[in-house]
């Protein structure tokens, strides 16, 4: 057993799991038939809400004993494969509206997508898109690095013949 051994606060209530469990979509076979024991929905819902409610990456809930993150996270993208999420999300707001009232004429939503303002192909080299050549403006990173301030590259044998010398007669 891991670190949670007991209902600590962070598992599905029983009135909600009763809400969610009819929305499960049905176990897919296995192609051949065995495999190792799946699971609990139910565990695999509480390691999921608690990823989802606390931000700790998925790797962590091995840790917790609840369920192995790699079988949380394989049941969290079938459920929203199958609309599971969306489909409890409907029917709470509708719950709500039922209890309490949702003034939907009073709401809005508002937003925005496009590109970063200063992104592009000379963005620069970071972990996700290395191949990039970078920005070649003063700003530059490489050029704040430079020892000289130059953005031209140091001379060096293959640079320095005639033709690439700078004309002193001016």
């Amino acid at each position: 057993m891991g670190l949670v051994s007991k209902d600590d606060g962070w598992r599905v209530p029983d009135r909600t799991w009763e809400r969610m469990v009819g929305l499960l979509p049905a176990r897919p076979s296995h192609p051949l038939g065995c495999h190792n024991p799946r699971v609990p929905d139910r565990c695999a819902m509480d390691a999921i809400l608690l990823v989802l409610r606390t931000g700790m990456q998925w790797n962590a809930l091995n840790a917790t004993g609840i369920c192995t993150s790699s079988s949380a996270h394989r049941r969290f993208q079938e459920w929203v494969e199958a609309g599971v999420f969306a489909e409890f999300w409907r029917q709470g707001l509708l719950a709500y509206d039922e209890l309490q009232g949702i003034e939907w004429e009073w709401l809005s939503c508002d937003g925005a997508m496009g590109k970063a303002p200063l992104g592009g192909e000379g963005t620069g080299p970071n972990p996700t898109d290395r191949a990039k050549k970078g920005r070649s403006d003063p700003s530059s990173a490489t050029v704040r690095a430079s020892r000289s301030g130059s953005r031209s590259p140091a001379r060096t044998k293959t640079t320095s013949s005639s033709s690439a010398r700078p004309s002193k007669a001016s």
